[in-house]
């Protein structure tokens, strides 16, 4: 049990590096990254969608959009389901630079899920999803402690 533990932290590690150097290589912030992952996985958000799906407040999520438009890796497009919304989508300078960067990294991921049986990738399924669920309330858990212990007494 303890080598599968240091075996998960170790991944997450080695998973958190190629993230740090992807943001490095677009001359991003890892905040702004994040922001790129979702609309790239989850497609065209709402910033206040993009704000919940980031845990980011409002205005952080907006300053960190105005900052990706910038750059040409988001774009901002009126919603044709309601043309008061705008969403936020790819920008179309991001979408080659991206596979350059992750397109490797699937590939030779694929690759190695390859090696396993049917039954040993439900296993890691399985385990990679109630972790990422466990890490998720983790995360809220701290940020309540955080919120908890700023506010007055």
């Amino acid at each position: 049990m303890d080598r599968a533990a240091l075996a998960a932290a170790a991944f997450g590690g080695a998973a958190d590096a190629v993230d740090e150097a992807a943001a490095a290589h677009l001359g991003i912030n890892r905040t702004d990254l994040r922001l790129l992952g979702i609309v790239q996985l989850e497609g065209p958000r709402s910033a206040g969608q993009l704000s919940i799906a980031a845990g980011l407040s409002p205005a952080a999520t907006t300053e960190a959009v105005q900052r990706l438009v910038g750059r040409g890796y988001l774009a901002r497009e009126v919603d044709p389901g309601d043309r008061r919304r705008a969403l936020i989508t790819m920008g179309p300078d991001v979408t080659g630079v991206l596979e350059q960067i992750y397109g490797p990294v699937a590939q030779e991921g694929a690759k190695m899920l390859r090696e396993y049986t049917d039954e040993e990738l439900a296993l890691i399924t399985a385990f990679l999803e109630r972790g990422r669920t466990f890490q998720e309330e983790q995360a809220a858990r701290i940020r309540r402690q955080i919120a908890e212990s700023a506010a007055p007494s």
